[in-house]
């Protein structure tokens, strides 16, 4: 899978610059990071729409534009996939290959920030 995602990257980069007319990519890269974002977003509810509907075929089909247009949006953002796949393999020494990142809430940031005050505080005394 990561070589098709980094082959289909390659190809939106050697796209963006082509005639808008004639490409759909170029298109998309010109109307600018909102637009790119709002395809994304409209591919990911159509997988969404899909899957709830149990149309497999059709979930296969929009998960394909979805990668799409998430690699577009990666492009235009700078992210190269391999930044993707070194964080997906960091979190899969962390937590597991199916497990996703918990988020903090804002009591177990404000924990992190209290602790961490307190172990400069102790470096600093010793």
């Amino acid at each position: 899978m990561t070589d098709s995602v980094d082959r289909l990257y390659a190809a939106v980069l050697a796209a963006q610059d082509a005639d808008p007319a004639h490409s759909r990519t170029a298109r998309l890269m010109r109307a600018g990071p909102a637009k790119m974002a709002k395809k994304l977003g409209e591919e990911a509810l159509e997988v969404v729409i899909d899957a709830l509907q149990g149309n497999r075929d059709a979930v296969v089909r929009e998960s394909a534009d979805l990668l799409y247009n998430l690699v577009v949006l990666w492009a235009a953002a700078g992210v190269d996939p391999k930044d993707v796949w070194r964080e997906m393999e960091r979190r899969e020494r962390l937590f597991g290959i199916a497990e996703k990142m918990l988020k903090p809430s804002a009591g177990d940031k404000m924990r992190h920030r209290i602790a961490s005050l307190d172990v400069r505080r102790l470096r600093k005394r010793g």
